[in-house]
């Protein structure tokens, strides 16, 4: 804490409440954090670079198939208030809300470490985290930089980070478990056993082969657009089906119909199968009518 001054630009506080939900939308925890007003950052004088890169979900699918042909099972941690690792310098913030200092009401904070919030923030975690990973003889993917590989002889550990979510494996349990050992000496950990939903992807590893699904977000989605009650149809797209710009066509509310076209987009990481009919519907959002509603609603 130090005092204020004039010169120096300091970022507002506040607190947000979470509620975190199993695959079942059960809560299973409520978290109460405190975060930065990022959005009063200017750039250049409150921060340089935030790129921090994400898994892609078609890197998670890979390394899901990888396990099943390799047959060994992939564990999930957590890494508790994972930005709060990173290290930052030159960041003055509000004192927490309702937790003023009475004696010094108008100091401020100078922070050593990243706050939610920021904008730099998940940058500073990637490099801590990947730095950390790096010292203890991990080579980082070529292509995906997320991804991080660990060889020793014929064993292999592989890690992919999204953020605070960390799923590994390797067909050495004990690698696994020396893993886990170095990251709960580093940082606060929450263990979360075998990897069964990441990402809105409900996962079932078995000997039979892994298998995904999205059942608690596509009801959602149904829920969302009321249609949850409507009948189940075969096939995604009729074979006879033309779509065209319809310009005689009754016009729809473009607003719901681009919803529907951004919420099958994020199904398509189960089901690709739609992803070509669903391509086809979403050349008309910039002015879609009634043909169009009716193709995207069968899907």
């Amino acid at each position: 804490m130090i005092p204020r001054d004039e010169s120096l630009q300091v970022i507002g506080t506040r607190w947000v409440f979470i509620n975190e939900m199993d695959e079942d939308g059960n809560i299973t925890k409520n978290k109460a954090r405190l975060v930065a007003k990022g959005y009063r950052q200017e750039e250049g004088i409150n921060y340089d670079e935030t790129y921090a890169p994400v898994a892609r979900f078609e890197a998670i699918r890979l390394l899901l198939a990888y396990a099943s042909i390799m047959k060994f099972k992939l564990y999930q941690m957590d890494v508790k208030s994972a930005f709060l690792n990173g290290f930052t310098k030159d960041v003055y913030v509000e004192q927490p809300p309702g937790f003023e200092d009475y004696k010094f009401p108008n100091h401020i904070y100078k922070l050593k470490k990243a706050l939610y919030g920021l904008k730099q923030a998940p940058r500073s975690w990637y490099e801590y985290l990947s730095t950390f990973l790096l010292e203890n003889d991990f080579e980082r993917g070529k292509i995906d930089s997320t991804l991080f590989i660990k060889r020793v002889g014929e064993h292999i550990l592989l890690v992919q980070v999204y953020v605070d979510d960390i799923i590994f494996g390797s067909n050495n349990k004990s690698l696994c478990e020396g893993f886990a050992s170095i990251m709960q000496g580093e940082f606060e950990m929450s263990m979360m056993g075998e990897l069964t939903f990441f990402l809105g992807l409900k996962i079932k590893q078995m000997e039979e082969g892994t298998f995904i699904s999205q059942s608690k977000y596509y009801k959602e989605v149904l829920k969302k657009f009321e249609m949850d009650n409507v009948k189940a149809a075969s096939t995604p797209m009729a074979t006879s089906c033309y779509l065209d710009k319809d310009e005689l066509g009754i016009e729809v509310n473009q607003t719901i119909f681009r919803g529907m076209i951004g919420s099958l987009l994020y199904l398509t990481a189960s089901r690709p199968d739609i992803m070509q009919f669903l391509c086809v519907c979403a050349r008309y959002q910039a002015s879609p009518k009634e043909s169009h509603l009716i193709a995207i609603k069968k899907i």
